[in-house]
């Protein structure tokens, strides 16, 4: 064999972070070491992985064969490794999570899962829909909890558990307390919304795609709870997850709004790249999200400790 796992280690984190000097942050290294290590493995089997694209680096046709395979290599040398240790973990997990899943259901699941394999480490990142597609796509992590589907090739989805948003407002706006609305009465009002390249913004216009009107975006947020202050204040309406309001529905400090004319309901959805090997950490996580998810019909139905 004419290359090292920390050759690929080094060309894995060249790739995702399109930079040598990122890359050497990440692994702990220096600049001169990382850049050395990318350029022997390139060196050894005269072949170039990566171009320079102004200050960036990109990877190449032959670049994006090898990523898959590298990463795929490493998770398999990371858990022979936890073996050989005799370590009661699963290694590393990198999940990706959208904001209502990342707030309400992914540091739950974390922490049970942390507690039943406490040798493991899990990283958390919480960015709205597109951003989490982007970074399976690019292997930056291993697994994707998002809302709504994701129609890349690249990627497998697999259905979760079902959610549905729900438009709300404060007790005191005009709207609160009305049996119908029409939609023309909603699209009239000010909204407090989710930024672009949200699942929860993409479903929302989606089921209002008939109408010629637009909403009338008084403010854009891009974490729920800024957008339910807003709305508690009396600034406009909100759309987000029913998971996300069960909350304050209960404590009366926000009230639904009747829509219906909108089909709100969409999907939370598992991702992962069609390449990725799916470690023992990954497929314990899965079976930990459906176990917690088990006999509910919606998300909104799922057992959680209340918020006062």
């Amino acid at each position: 064999m004419h290359y090292t796992l920390r050759q690929l280690e080094v060309f894995v984190a060249v790739a995702q972070h399109e930079s040598v000097s990122h890359a050497a942050r990440a692994l702990a290294m220096s600049q001169s070491a990382t850049s050395t290590a990318l350029a022997e493995l390139e060196r050894q089997f005269d072949c170039q992985l990566l171009d320079r694209i102004g200050k960036r680096l990109k990877l190449n046709a032959l670049g994006f064969q090898l990523l898959p395979k590298a990463v795929a290599l490493l998770d398999r040398g990371e858990e022979i490794e936890e073996l050989l240790r005799g370590q009661q973990g699963v290694g590393t997990l990198d999940v990706g999570a959208t904001l209502t899943i990342g707030n309400y259901l992914a540091t739950l699941l974390i922490s049970d899962f942390m507690q039943r394999y406490p040798g493991s480490r899990v990283r958390l990142s919480v960015r709205n829909t597109r951003h989490i597609i982007e970074s399976v796509r690019q292997h930056s992590l291993d697994l994707g909890l998002i809302e709504g589907q994701c129609d890349d090739e690249m990627i497998i989805s697999q259905p979760w558990v079902e959610d549905e948003l729900c438009v709300f407002c404060s007790p005191r706006h005009p709207l609160a307390g009305q049996d119908h609305l029409e939609l023309e009465q909603l699209l009239r009002e000010d909204w407090i919304m989710r930024e672009e390249g949200s699942g929860t913004r993409m479903t929302l216009e989606h089921a209002a795609r008939h109408r010629r009107s637009r909403f009338n975006t008084l403010l854009e947020l891009e974490h729920t709870e800024g957008i339910k202050r807003a709305v508690e204040s009396g600034l406009g309406i909100g759309c987000v997850s029913r998971l996300a309001l069960r909350d304050a529905f209960r404590r009366g400090s926000l009230v639904p709004l009747p829509t219906p004319e909108l089909d709100l309901k969409r999907q939370f959805t598992f991702i992962w790249h069609r390449h990725k090997y799916l470690t023992t950490g990954v497929r314990e996580f899965l079976r930990l999200c459906r176990e917690m998810t088990a006999g509910a019909k919606r998300s909104d139905d799922i057992e959680l400790p209340p918020v006062p």
